[in-house]
């Protein structure tokens, strides 16, 4: 499967989704056939348990099962008789009123202050309580293949709701329509895998495709909910805006200021969790494509042509139309014009969505935030222009602030994978677990280590395609994203804070430019931070690489004043050391003498050793 990449985002989740269309409210549909088609017993509970499962993730599967039958029980009322008084409420208020009817639940997992809210509060508070980082969840442990392919034989329902629910709670931010997609490829790969004979090497080709596709995209919506969340729909709608221009070219402002309405105005229900609110009405930006394809994209005739449910997964999977031979490299109306100022005036923010339009349909070789970085340098140096006695003047030349602000982001992913090359992909992994947690040392041991990896996947991946810039750039600002948080409460330091909160284009080289948090005070060490054992010899390598990062990370929080050279030293020391050690006859006696030498030689001043 392809790597999906910032263009794809927009695309998603529409395939499923025009099969997967329900109201809010049942009686606001008039063919009531079409809601019914849907609304069936399968969905109403896989949408329940990720529903449930991302807002109160510590649930068991015993709790969220139980509110899937409840609400199995309230469509069964409503389908049969749609007047009655509780079928008037929304699909998610009924879910979160039963949230909080649940005896000890809320107290159990603390969200009886979101119970004691209504409508958009109760919604907003409950989308707070999402935890991104899940490391407080247990293993995932995957059954063997054969008692997963015994679990699916005995219970097909109970083993796929299962695996939906962890999906879930696991990827808070998830769209529905992507969890269930993921959900009915899994099924896919478990009914064919179950029928091979080599079980085991079926799952290992055939999940991790699966896999790739929950986190990439979950990755991009969180960082796209954030950037909701933190800067509102202004950013969103500049973000869609730059996909949609280099996807489709040719399409006019008119009809794509139309097609926006369909596309921006779902994301406050994907984005709070609430899925009915996601998935009602995503047909219609399926439809509205199909239905103006000539005047939008000539590659998508054959999408529009096969079957409802596969046409959005067509779209996505789309090449980009290639730019009109009668677009020029500029468009006079934004540097040459004598009464700029004036038509900026009439309405700022369609002046500007213009603008971005217009530069990013005749700029499809630039990433989604270079874009956006030159839309907003573009509108401060408008402001300041039309302040000055001769605006035209001032904002003739303003097409040299473009080259500048592309050729800093240029020089920046250049510098990036050139360390890449030098560095090799483990060299490349210890220099960004050094550098992240030298900026964020407040961050948790294990969410430093995955921002680390994310980190070097999106550059190994990205360093040796021709669309470098785009890639690195657009891959890198993910892993930013997951640094900063969707929650607006997300607190790391001042230095971060100000990053992540001030711009959204700008963030990536203001986060790049960071050095040590000044304001870091290591803690006391902890016993046995540095305590190396003979079972170390035993670990698998996948372990045992995660045991070395621990402890590299460990090392810059209690020692984050060293240069990184010199960390880097101290890590190969370390690293020499265990594999001397676990060649040796007797490991044990040589960790004992080795490596405890060693960490008291450069651990002894730190504060809070003891000796």
């Amino acid at each position: 499967m392809r790597q999906l990449n910032l263009t794809d985002f927009v695309f998603f989740f529409l395939f499923l989704t025009e099969s997967l269309t329900l109201t809010t409210k049942p009686q606001d549909v008039d063919d009531f056939s079409v809601t019914q088609n849907f609304i069936d017993e399968k969905n109403t509970g896989y949408l329940t348990i990720i529903e449930f499962a991302q807002y109160v993730q510590e649930a068991t599967f015993e709790e969220v099962e139980r509110l899937m039958n409840d609400m199995l029980e309230h469509r069964r009322k409503c389908m049969a008789d749609k007047t009655l008084s509780e079928c008037s409420e929304t699909a998610n208020n009924i879910l979160q009123e039963k949230m909080c009817a649940m005896e000890g639940l809320p107290q159990r997992y603390n969200f009886s202050h979101c119970c004691s809210k209504v409508d958009f509060e109760r919604r907003l508070c409950f989308f707070y309580n999402k935890k991104a980082d899940v490391g407080f969840l247990p293993l995932f442990l995957t059954l063997d293949p054969e008692e997963q392919c015994q679990a699916y034989k005995n219970n097909r329902d109970s083993f796929l709701n299962h695996y939906i629910y962890e999906f879930a709670r696991r990827n808070p931010f998830a769209f529905a329509p992507t969890l269930v997609t993921v959900a009915a490829r899994f099924e896919e790969v478990v009914s064919t895998c179950c029928e091979e004979q080599h079980k085991a090497s079926c799952f290992g080709v055939r999940a991790a495709p699966v896999t790739q596709y929950l986190k990439a995209l979950s990755s991009y919506q969180k960082n796209v909910c954030g950037a909701f969340m933190k800067f509102g729909p202004q950013v969103l709608n500049s973000i869609n805006i730059a996909i949609l221009s280099q996807k489709f070219p040719k399409i006019g402002f008119k009809e794509l200021t139309s097609l926006l309405e369909d596309v921006s105005s779902k994301y406050d229900g994907c984005c709070k969790g609430d899925v009915i609110h996601c998935i009602h009405g995503m047909d219609k930006v399926v439809s509205h494509i199909c239905s103006k394809q000539d005047s939008i994209s000539s590659k998508i005739k054959e999408c529009c042509e096969k079957k409802i449910q596969e046409r959005g997964e067509c779209i996505l999977n789309s090449n980009k139309d290639e730019k009109p031979k009668y677009l020029s490299s500029r468009e006079a109306k934004f540097t040459d014009n004598e009464n700029l100022c004036e038509e900026r005036n009439t309405d700022p923010n369609t002046f500007f969505a213009e603008f971005l339009y217009e530069y990013a349909r005749r700029h499809p070789h630039l990433s989604i935030l270079e874009l956006l970085r030159i839309a907003e340098v573009y509108e401060d140096v408008i402001e300041n222009c039309c302040n000055t006695e001769h605006p035209p003047s001032c904002y003739h030349n303003v097409e040299d602030k473009f080259n500048e602000t592309t050729e800093k982001s240029l020089k920046m992913v250049q510098q990036e994978c050139k360390r890449f090359q030098n560095l090799g992909k483990d060299g490349l992994a210890y220099y960004y677990l050094i550098k992240l947690t030298k900026s964020a040392p407040q961050l948790p041991t294990e969410e430093l280590i995955s921002l680390g990896k994310e980190t070097v996947t999106a550059l190994t991946t990205c360093c040796t395609l021709s669309e470098e810039f785009a890639c690195v750039d657009n891959s890198m600002d993910l892993v930013l994203g997951d640094l900063c948080g969707v929650n607006e409460n997300r607190t790391i330091n001042p230095a971060v804070g100000r990053c992540c909160q001030t711009s959204f284009a700008f963030r990536r080289p203001c986060l790049e430019g960071l050095e040590a948090d000044p304001t870091y005070v290591p803690p006391p060490i902890v016993q046995d931070v540095f305590a190396f054992r003979a079972d170390w010899c035993q670990t698998q390598d996948e372990e045992l690489q995660r045991k070395k990062d621990r402890f590299l990370v460990n090392l810059v929080k209690l020692k984050p004043e060293l240069a990184n050279q010199e960390v880097q030293s101290l890590f190969i020391n370390f690293t020499d050391t265990l594999e001397s050690c676990c060649k040796a006859k007797a490991p044990e006696a040589c960790f004992n003498q080795e490596v405890v030498q060693f960490s008291y030689y450069n651990f002894s001043d730190i504060p809070g050793k003891t000796n």
